[in-house]
């Protein structure tokens, strides 16, 4: 172990983030952002992949799932491979993996190597936001977690934000390959900052490593997800390409389950759930990501589909939503230090069940006033749900266990997201019926099919598919009210534990 940083301690009584450790966050949050706005620059650019490649949307949705997968996939290895190699080493091999995966993609001559490509940049993503939730909390100690998630909660921000306007930009004014290659040099700038900034860190030797775990818990989530991602493009659960990965998957998972409770070093250690603020955060996060996550995706789908924008322009109508969280995000992340997370994360909830309930009702005409008031109220909600739920399970850990419950924490969110997504894409699908007079394949019609119709068949169309994500989109708020339940149990006082931690070290 190397002797503490300047930001390493808990000096500050004030619970104020030094400068030692904002120039660790800086760098933190520098890939963190490369990473998230993949994912929302991807999701506006779905559409031009349908055209460019020829493939229809269940086909294009895997640039997405195949990320996600990659990300589930990785996840699990990070919290031992962060104690035994060093954080600061593996958060290296990340970016460069990352952006390694990014020029793939942008040289992608099919769908088929752009999916593949995307499982690379998977590979490395799915290790960056937890390794910097890592390196930040043990550098910040854990009286400060409430401000270093605000800060983490920064990509979060941008993500909505800038995501679908640099992807729509990008597509627009250059071509689709560039919404991969601005990922080179900003992933040059993040591995030498990276590099200067993070302190040198000396990996330990105290644990083996879980082969077992891994054998058992990494395929499994995979086959899991791959089920479940599945549904949408074969159109039913009954499938075997469904039904036989979806369960060998579970049980791998429930092996690794019955495993890691007797493992003494498992790769993700389960009894952190002995833990009762972190399982009800972990249930928390889980039902929340399930709704936003699920619905997160429809958004750009029904400005694109139904109101006929361009994708910068869909871009532009979801800049509310990051607006709105960037409001919040800060304040609820001092709150959270002051009066602890639960009352916070109840709040976030409401606001965005509010914000979803208005897009239950949309037509093919809905007021923008309207729609964007939504999304910048349920970016509100999201800035006081989403960081202040991760404070809750990280607070009360020690150093040791950190590494674990982020990586615990990062799963469920990304399992829970991809199931959430999946299970909205199949109610949205069977939702859409082509009207008669519609040509085959009209379900699902892009912007220059329907120009092409009579006037009365575009209106039928176009009505019925809004309908369709009205529908879809009330049973994402219906999610969002369950979330409500366990996150009732969560803390609504200070933690103890931040207030008697030991002076934390950065490994």
């Amino acid at each position: 172990m190397t002797p503490p940083s300047e930001g390493s301690n808990v000096a500050a009584s004030d619970g104020k983030l030094d400068a030692a450790v904002l120039k660790i966050a800086s760098v933190v949050v520098l890939g963190a952002i490369m990473s998230i706005l993949d994912v929302t620059v991807v999701s506006v650019a779905l559409p031009t992949f349908m055209q460019e490649f020829q493939a229809s949307y269940a086909t294009v949705a895997w640039t997405m799932t195949g990320y996600t997968l990659a990300l589930a996939s990785v996840i699990p290895l990070t919290g031992w491979a962060a104690d035994r190699f060093g954080s600061k080493r593996l958060y290296l091999t990340a970016l460069v993996l990352f952006v390694a995966g990014s020029v793939l993609c942008s040289m992608a001559w099919d769908i088929t190597s752009l999916i593949a490509f995307r499982v690379v940049q998977g590979l490395g993503g799915g290790m960056l936001m937890p390794l910097g939730m890592t390196i930040m909390t043990r550098a910040a100690g854990p009286h400060r977690v409430g401000r270093v998630m605000a800060v983490l909660g920064i990509p979060m921000l941008l993500g909505p934000i800038g995501g679908p306007i640099l992807g729509g930009w990008l597509i627009e004014s250059a071509s689709w390959h560039w919404i991969f290659l601005i990922n080179l040099p900003i992933g040059i700038v993040a591995l030498i900052t990276a590099f200067v900034v993070l302190p040198k860190d000396e990996p330990s030797e105290s644990e083996s490593f879980d082969f077992v775990g891994m054998l058992l818990l990494s395929p499994g989530l995979a086959l899991f997800l791959f089920g479940v991602s599945s549904i949408p493009e074969v159109g039913t659960v009954a499938s075997p390409r469904v039904l036989i990965n979806g369960i060998i998957g579970v049980i791998l998972i429930a092996a690794f389950v019955f495993h890691a409770l007797r493992a003494k070093n498992p790769l993700v250690d389960l009894r952190l759930f002995r833990n009762r603020q972190l399982t009800f955060a972990v249930l928390t996060m889980s039902v929340f990501a399930i709704g936003f996550f699920g619905a997160g995706l429809l958004f750009p789908s029904y400005f694109l589909q139904v109101r006929g924008e361009t994708t910068l322009s869909a871009g532009l109508l979801l800049a509310p939503q990051g607006i709105g969280a960037m409001l919040t995000m800060p304040i609820a992340g001092q709150l959270v230090d002051r009066i602890g997370p639960g009352k916070i994360v109840l709040v976030g909830l409401t606001l965005i069940g509010i914000g979803m309930s208005v897009f239950t009702q949309v037509g093919v005409d809905t007021s923008y006033v309207l729609l964007l008031g939504a999304l910048f109220v349920m970016g509100m909600g999201m800035g006081c749900t989403m960081m202040p739920t991760m404070t809750a399970a990280l607070q009360t850990l020690t150093d040791h266990s950190i590494a674990r419950g982020s990586t615990l924490m990062n799963i469920v969110q990304q399992v829970a997201g991809s199931i959430g997504t999946a299970t909205m894409s199949v109610i949205l699908t069977n939702q859409m019926a082509a009207p008669a007079g519609a040509p085959e394949g009209a379900a699902t019609p892009d912007a220059d099919m329907v120009a092409q119709l009579p006037p009365e068949v575009q209106q039928s169309i176009l009505s019925s598919l809004a309908d369709a994500f009205g529908t879809t989109f009330l049973v994402a708020t219906c999610v969002m009210v369950l979330a409500l339940i366990p996150a009732a149990f969560l803390p609504r006082k200070r933690s103890e534990h931040a207030d008697q931690a030991a002076p934390v070290v950065v490994h």
